[in-house]
């Protein structure tokens, strides 16, 4: 890299929100333990803000995610660093909070799975490692990949991004910064821009925490418009613990009403699916009717409801 390009890449940085001082914490080495705890409890209110200004785009992308996944395509998460740790980390919790197949929705993070523990020097920097990764999982024109980039820079994210458009699937590019490299590559472009953070630069902060927010919303809107959801319920939840199990009875016990004995008795005639519990219960039907019926209507639990009454 010549001494000019160097320059001007310092230069594009420096510009970025999230590279900014923050002047409410220039004296941050000064202050106390709570001093320190109230600041960032405080500011982390601009993440929240940042998010709100995304909803548009967030909302744009559930809709867009799901058209893929009612055609049987998948959703991947690719990062590098915080953001690739917590697109994994959203992925990993689908399976048991939905009961999605951990194929469904997948996190990809640069230099592989040792990078979730260890910083792995570069791999941020190669765009050609985020289009190796998605060659090795056959992404296709049914898919969809959310890169994500707290600064909106990652060579890695704008790899991932080009080489889905490449091959047709649905490119999302989602960061904590106005009008971010990534943004320009993707088909739907989520901003969440943060500022600067407490610790200057530490985009595990304040961007850290509006991209977990932002995935929560998206992970989560995704799945309840693919029927995963009833009234404001898990009903796909896997009861693979005795805390699950319990959540299991509970859920449904809300949904319908029953007593605590009840509802352990009409989960044992439903084979233990909810959703085959709840539409016997609220339909009055055989657990095999009501089979059919979720069948039927996809999995939606209150559509199956509704075609039998």
């Amino acid at each position: 890299m010549s001494t000019t390009s160097a320059a001007s890449q310092s230069d594009f940085f420096a510009a970025l929100g999230t590279e900014q001082v923050n002047a409410l914490s220039e004296n941050l080495d000064q202050m106390t333990s709570l001093e320190i705890v109230k600041l960032m409890n405080a500011v982390t209110e601009d993440a929240i803000r940042a998010v709100d200004s995304a909803s548009t785009q967030l909302a744009a992308a559930i809709d867009a995610v799901v058209d893929r996944m009612k055609r049987g395509g998948r959703l991947f998460y690719l990062g590098a660093g915080t953001s690739g740790r917590l697109g994994v980390l959203d992925a990993s919790e689908c399976p048991p909070t939905f009961g999605a197949s951990p194929e469904l929705v997948q996190g990809l993070i640069a230099g592989g799975d040792t990078a979730l523990r260890n910083a792995v020097e570069g791999a941020e920097d190669n765009p050609e490692l985020a289009a190796a990764d998605l060659r090795e999982k056959s992404l296709t024109q049914t898919d969809a990949i959310v890169a994500i980039s707290a600064s909106g820079y990652a060579p890695y994210c704008v790899g991932a991004l080009r080489y889905a458009r490449q091959v047709g699937a649905l490119a999302i590019a989602m960061s904590c910064n106005k009008n971010a490299n990534i943004s320009k590559e993707a088909d739907i472009a989520i901003e969440a821009p943060t500022g600067s953070e407490v610790l200057s630069g530490s985009t595990r902060l304040k961007a850290g925490t509006a991209t977990k927010i932002m995935l929560n919303a998206l992970s989560t809107g995704i799945m309840v418009r693919l029927g995963k959801c009833y009234k404001n319920l898990m009903v796909d939840v896997q009861p693979t613990n005795v805390k699950l199990r319990d959540r299991s009875i509970r859920i449904i016990q809300n949904a319908t009403g029953l007593s605590r004995e009840a509802a352990e008795a009409l989960s044992l005639e439903a084979g233990g699916s909810i959703k085959t519990a709840i539409v016997m219960h609220e339909a009055n039907v055989t657990s095999e009717r009501a089979r059919r019926a979720l069948t039927s209507a996809d999995g939606y639990v209150r559509k199956a409801i509704e075609s039998l009454r």
